[in-house]
């Protein structure tokens, strides 16, 4: 039986929100969260590979086809990404899900279980981090500048991530042959990235990033207090995100496997069948009807 794939829209406090939906509502549900500078896109491939389930992947306010109101219009942050995807859900009827977390995806995962600790029953996380020691200091340097002083030469110095050449640079690092990736994967990255305004979204996100690590005690306590199962599938040469990050889920959950794959920043480009086993078995085990 094939997975069928449907591309649908929603309105969210006034928000048009792009989503990526396959499975019934009477399945138990997997919620996907991309990263930076992607969209639900990154999921296209794996999406049909979690039959048995309803999978609900949004492109996040700002990103992909998601509406892309200006830094004047919108206050962009993780809490209100956040928001807008809890939003999302209900508007869904999604009352208890796992969450697939990638990057950004993570931060915004991670607020979703601590706004309600009960609907995350399950965390799957691909590179998306939740420890101070998964930060690898040489890709954070250039956001931690920015952080501490919004000056011209720091932001000329972060604007020039979303070139072409740069973002592709996040998809090839680590990997070892590079023609398993598919171009279009950074193209279509650089061409939403390259809206008018949208330059100006992702600076304020990368200073609302500081927002997160102070969150990661919570998020701990939470891990521990419930033991939620935690799929740890990680690309061993990220150059953002280090294997340390995965291991450490092992401190707060005894239900947490952890896999340091061959790859990089986005493992589901040059490892996606590797990976849909281990979050295909991982789910099996962990996400079931209520």
């Amino acid at each position: 039986m094939s997975v069928v794939v449907h591309h649908r829209y929603a309105t969210v406090e006034g928000r048009r929100l792009f989503y990526r939906e396959a499975g019934s509502a009477q399945l138990p549900t997997a919620v996907l969260l991309h990263g930076f500078p992607t969209s639900s896109f990154m999921f296209r491939n794996l999406i049909p590979q979690l039959e048995g389930y309803r999978v609900i992947a949004p492109d996040h306010l700002g990103f992909g086809l998601s509406d892309t109101p200006s830094v004047e219009e919108f206050d962009y942050s993780f809490d209100a990404l956040a928001e807008l995807t809890e939003g999302l859900l209900t508007h869904l009827g999604v009352t208890r899900y796992a969450i697939v977390v990638q990057d950004y995806g993570a931060p915004i995962g991670w607020r979703l279980a601590l706004r309600n600790p009960e609907a995350v029953v399950a965390v799957v996380s691909q590179n998306g981090n939740g420890y101070d020691e998964g930060f690898v200091a040489d890709g954070w340097r250039g956001i931690w500048d920015y952080q501490r002083e919004q000056s011209a030469a720091h932001e000329a110095a972060l604007r020039a991530a979303f070139t072409l050449e740069a973002i592709r640079g996040q998809y090839v690092t680590g990997v070892e042959d590079v023609s398993v990736l598919s171009p279009d994967t950074w193209t279509l990255d650089h061409a939403y990235i390259s809206r008018t305004g949208n330059a100006e979204i992702q600076l304020k996100l990368f200073l609302d990033y500081a927002t997160n690590p102070p969150l990661y005690p919570a998020l701990h306590e939470w891990l521990r207090t419930r033991q939620v199962p935690v799929l740890a599938a990680w690309g061993k040469y990220d150059p953002f995100f280090g294997p340390d990050g995965a291991k450490a889920f092992a401190r707060d959950t005894e239900n947490a496997e952890i896999h340091l794959i061959e790859g990089g920043h986005f493992l589901l480009e040059s490892a996606g069948d590797e990976v849909a086993m281990l979050i295909r078995d991982f789910l099996a085990k962990h996400l079931t009807v209520a």
